[in-house]
């Protein structure tokens, strides 16, 4: 569990794979360096595919933090 401010929040709930990575790629692009992204997932694969996300487009994955029926995952951009 992380403790962690986010500057920005993607609502990925609901949502399956590949959505969750497509949006967050599309959402990390557009967010400034050194802000973090909070990324709120149902998909179980989505715990998976967050750290490699972040390492290919410039971030560093910082953990996440399990909330009622979904997961907050955080990604800080490079």
């Amino acid at each position: 569990m992380v403790d962690v401010t986010a500057d920005e929040t993607l609502d990925c709930r609901g949502l399956s794979c590949p959505m969750p990575v497509l949006k967050t790629k599309k959402a990390l692009a557009a967010l400034g360096s050194g802000k973090v992204l909070e990324i709120m997932a149902t998909d179980p694969g989505t715990g998976n595919d967050m750290p490699k996300t972040a390492k290919k487009n410039s971030g560093e994955y910082l953990g996440n933090k399990e909330g009622d029926g979904y997961t907050s995952y955080y990604i800080k951009k490079n």
